[in-house]
């Protein structure tokens, strides 16, 4: 009986031949990642414990990237305690203000995920680096705490749901429908701690953004990781940027899936995720015409360059809806200084946009556009829980760039093939 990609990657750190879906492993961590707000947690247990060393200072990451720059007294000292910690502890890739990013775009653009290694972080979205052939999962900070002193960490082997993908995206369409549609389909615990695999000749037509946003959104279905196989398009992103060694994996022929899920992607359509879940899903015909007061654009999951090519080309030379307050978010530096140098940021502004430092900002509700009572969002962000950008009376929806920015002019939910 075969390995799935995740059981073999799982297995190699276990120094074991093969594992099966269920055994317990310990296994080496290829990176510990943390950020403003869950980093001190583990720091403050990591002090607790009496530990006084970290497993080593190269394979350890630090982002400041959810309040910042420090919207209020108590993100200042939480950010503080990560400064700190970074000094006395030398830790190699610290990013603060002015050269951070968001975590899940930043870390593979540094170069810091690669195929086959294993990669936790005290944050949900850390399954992002599962598009680059990596097995990467969210934990929590005691867990981060214990990874950064051993780089070692406990994991039950999870099952897998495989997903086929044939075809290729149409207009107007992208990863974010793609994985909107499948959490639409299986539910937000329809692959409650198992891994979603994706394979099909479908791969190929997607960028590595796509892949990036798809595997983002994974946790979003319950899923303990999401992973795509290494192909030409994987090992393109990687040159220049990871210069370590690595192996990447292939799933067995005879690999054992909970089931076998098949999506043409040429029969998608634009998506989008209605109050209050990411499987409260509506193709945008179902749902045009809804009328909306905020759009975001940006995020880890659709905050990168093919993000904002795309918003771009349907706000250049035209203007936001009156009432309709519309900000972009650029995930990185290096993001936001290639579209600058491509005119996206001035057609941004042209259009009457707001243009942000890169930061995870509304999309936990936390700064640079958090919503009133009542208020309506369509955003590119991944969660749109009772709450998630503002007060409980106010409503999320889930959407591509695309779609947001086609939204952004007309002042309610629009397809972007009719702009």
């Amino acid at each position: 009986m075969g390995m799935t990609m995740t059981q073999k990657i799982l297995a190699r750190a276990a120094g074991l031949d093969r594992v099966e879906a269920g055994a317990l492993i310990e296994g080496r961590l290829d990176l510990v990642l943390g950020n403003d707000i869950t980093a001190p947690v583990a720091i403050r247990e990591f002090e607790k414990a009496g530990l006084h060393q970290v497993f080593d200072r190269e394979r350890i990451a630090i982002v400041l990237d959810h309040s910042t720059p420090c919207k209020d007294i108590k993100s200042a000292q939480l950010c503080a305690v990560c400064r700190d910690f970074a000094k006395a502890h030398q830790i190699t890739h610290f990013y603060d203000v002015g050269e951070m990013g968001v975590e899940h775009a930043l870390l593979p653009e540094k170069g810091l995920a690669a195929p086959g290694e294993v990669i936790i972080g005290a944050d949900s979205h850390t399954c992002t680096y599962g598009a680059l052939g990596a097995f990467s999962t969210g934990v929590g900070s005691t867990d981060m705490a214990a990874g950064m002193a051993t780089g070692l960490a406990w994991f039950r082997v999870p099952t897998a749901i495989q997903v086929k993908l044939t075809g290729a995206l149409g207009p107007y369409v992208s990863g974010k429908d793609l994985i909107l549609h499948l959490i639409g389909r299986i539910g937000v615990d329809g692959a409650l701690y198992q891994s979603l695999e994706f394979c099909g000749d479908g791969i190929a037509s997607l960028e590595m953004d796509d892949r990036f946003t798809i595997c983002n959104m994974a946790i979003e279905a319950g899923a303990k990781n999401g992973i795509f196989p290494v192909d030409e398009r994987t090992l393109d992103y990687l040159k220049g940027r990871v210069e370590r060694p690595y192996t990447p994996v292939e799933a067995d022929p005879d690999a054992v899936y909970t089931q076998v899920i098949e999506i043409d992607l040429s029969k998608l359509r634009p998506t989008v995720a209605l109050p209050h879940l990411p499987s409260n899903t509506r193709t945008v015909d179902e749902a045009a015409g809804k009328p909306i007061q905020q759009v975001v654009i940006g995020s880890c999951t659709n905050g990168r360059l093919k993000d904002l090519r795309e918003a771009a080309a349907i706000l250049r030379g035209k203007k936001v809806a009156d009432g309709v307050r519309c900000i972009v978010i650029p995930a990185t530096q290096q993001i936001y200084l290639d579209a600058m140098a491509e005119g996206l940021i001035a057609d941004f502004i042209q259009a009457g946009v707001a243009v942000s430092t890169p930061t995870c900002g509304p999309c936990l509700g936390g700064h640079m556009g958090v919503l009133s009572d009542n208020e309506w969002a369509i955003t590119t962000t991944n969660r749109n829980f009772v709450g998630r950008m503002g007060p409980t009376s106010s409503m999320v929806i889930l959407a591509s760039p695309a779609v947001a920015a086609a939204s952004a002019l007309t002042g309610v939910v629009t397809d972007p093939a009719t702009i």
